[in-house]
């Protein structure tokens, strides 16, 4: 029993006091042993988990889409009319028809907001979850993306998958690992997704490369780096050990080829 030493409580109508509670909710955690808190941590640790940001440099406003406040003075109220949807009392848009149809399966946050109209502190905040000062007048990251943190910290949730990847490609400031080393930078595959014939470069071997001399390849490039860290040691040599399996598993692997298949 973990008991804290708080002082005398009244008691309620059954002749329970609070104290009584806090013992009983103390002592049902003590019933949950080491063993259960670990299968549950490995559980949540292995959950087949995936985020998709869609991320827009320009397009309208919240206002415009999501909050349109039809009953405002017209100087305040969006210019598009609200529609109904499935959702009793969220409308949005009547540019997103579709959307209204499935609002029971999504959420609107609304209290995920930044109070500065500065482009670049409002990435900067979105992407990072920092300030840190960034302004346009002081434009360079000052702390790694979101998407590189959970690289980090997860690593690919599966063999042969990039563990943060960026579609098809960007120049944004703050998408990059900063701090964390290049091996956590996002890969991206360049391109055109809208094209036909969209297909992500550099997931099939070279024309006259088999399997075997691949892995003979592999073999004696892990034989230079062996070499090489053992005279560098430094965060660039373990980086390249890094891009050499991350590239290793796309080519001989199905899961990016899958994954980067625009028409599924």
């Amino acid at each position: 029993m973990f008991q804290l030493d708080l002082g005398s409580t009244k008691q309620y109508c059954d002749g329970q006091s609070r104290r009584s509670f806090l013992k009983l909710g103390v002592a049902g955690m003590a019933c949950l042993g080491l063993p259960d808190l670990l299968r549950a941590r490995q559980r949540s640790a292995t959950r087949d988990t995936s985020v998709i940001l869609i991320w827009l440099d320009g397009g309208p406003s919240h206002l415009d889409l999501y909050d349109m406040k039809p009953d405002a003075p017209a100087e305040y109220r969006g210019i598009w009319r609200p529609i109904r949807t499935r959702v009793p009392g969220l409308d949005i848009t009547e540019l997103f028809p579709r959307q209204a149809r499935i609002t029971d399966k999504f959420s609107v946050v609304r209290s995920l907001h930044h109070g500065t109209g500065d482009h670049f502190a409002g990435m900067h905040r979105m992407l990072t979850g920092k300030d840190l000062g960034v302004s346009g007048a002081s434009r360079d990251p000052r702390f790694p993306s979101i998407g590189s943190m959970a690289s980090h910290q997860l690593g690919p949730r599966r063999a042969g998958m990039p563990a943060y990847a960026v579609v098809p490609s960007s120049m944004n400031y703050y998408l990059g690992a900063h701090m964390l080393g290049s091996q956590h930078n996002p890969f991206m595959p360049g391109g055109d997704p809208n094209r036909p014939n969209y297909a992500v470069q550099n997931l099939n071997l070279a024309r006259g490369l088999t399997l075997d001399r691949l892995e003979r390849r592999r073999n004696l490039s892990r034989a230079f780096d062996d070499s090489r860290r053992h005279l560098e040691g430094n965060g660039t040599a373990r980086a390249m050990d890094r891009y050499q399996q991350e590239a290793l598993e796309f080519v001989t692997g199905e899961a990016a080829r899958r994954a980067f298949d625009i028409g599924r």
